[in-house]
């Protein structure tokens, strides 16, 4: 049954379209256009270095600003694939390459970690899209690793306006006080070790934000957990 399925709808590249082999499987060509990431890199945000700088070596940002979190731990750097598997996932509704994206950010997850947030979406865009991305992965990171996700750990009470074009001040006031960790929810987050999990990650405004109301709620450590991190572009 399987075979006849696959010679009907078969498995195809999550960047391209191609045939592949397998689900959720890239093909060479889009494989080889992905940059994974990893060490070595900054002691506190992980930002990549170009060669190893040593235990505890840190980046310049952090030297100026050490983040509240404890990392963002992302499965590849934003490119036109990682952008490409983006763009069907959330405005082509192709959920699930949730599970294609959760594979390679499983790997990354914190030895420590015991509970899996989502960043949420106001009410109105997710009405508008009709479910959250960041809630779809963190689900299929679950089913993967065992570590719980809570959907409703935080909530996003006012919307915020884009922030791609705005400066780094700018982009942390629209969405300052914009997250919250509703009462009822204080008790699961108090005293855990959080995985906030979001599709992309780029000036890191948001995370920010996430993070203070999650640390406010009794949180021990914020992680963020990522499919993309851009690492180049003045973007949100």
């Amino acid at each position: 049954m399987r075979a006849i399925v696959d010679l009907a709808l078969p498995p195809r590249c999550p960047g391209c379209g191609a045939v592949t082999r397998e689900p959720h499987r890239f093909c060479a060509a889009c494989w080889g256009a992905l940059r994974f990431l990893g060490p070595p890199w900054c002691a506190a945000c992980h930002a990549p270095f170009a060669f190893d700088r040593g235990e505890g070596a840190l980046c310049g940002d952090c030297l100026a600003r050490p983040p509240r979190h404890a990392g963002v731990r992302a499965a590849v750097a934003y490119g036109e694939v990682a952008r490409r598997v983006v763009l069907r996932f959330k405005y082509g509704r192709r959920t699930a390459l949730a599970e294609t994206v959760a594979r390679p950010m499983a790997r990354l997850m914190p030895d420590q970690a015991a509970l899996l947030v989502p960043v949420p979406l106001h009410r109105r865009r997710l009405w508008s899209r009709g479910f959250n991305q960041a809630a779809l992965i963190a689900a299929a990171i679950a089913r993967r690793t065992g570590v719980p996700a809570d959907p409703f750990a935080l909530e996003r009470r006012r919307a915020t306006i884009v922030l791609r074009g705005l400066g780094a001040r700018q982009r942390a006031a629209a969405v300052r006080g914009a997250f919250v960790v509703p009462e009822k929810r204080r008790a699961a987050i108090r005293g855990k070790a959080v995985v906030l999990v979001d599709d992309v990650h780029t000036s890191g405004a948001t995370a920010d934000a996430c993070t203070a109301a999650l640390l406010r709620a009794g949180a021990t450590r914020v992680t963020i957990l990522c499919w993309a991190r851009v690492l180049d572009a003045d973007t949100d």
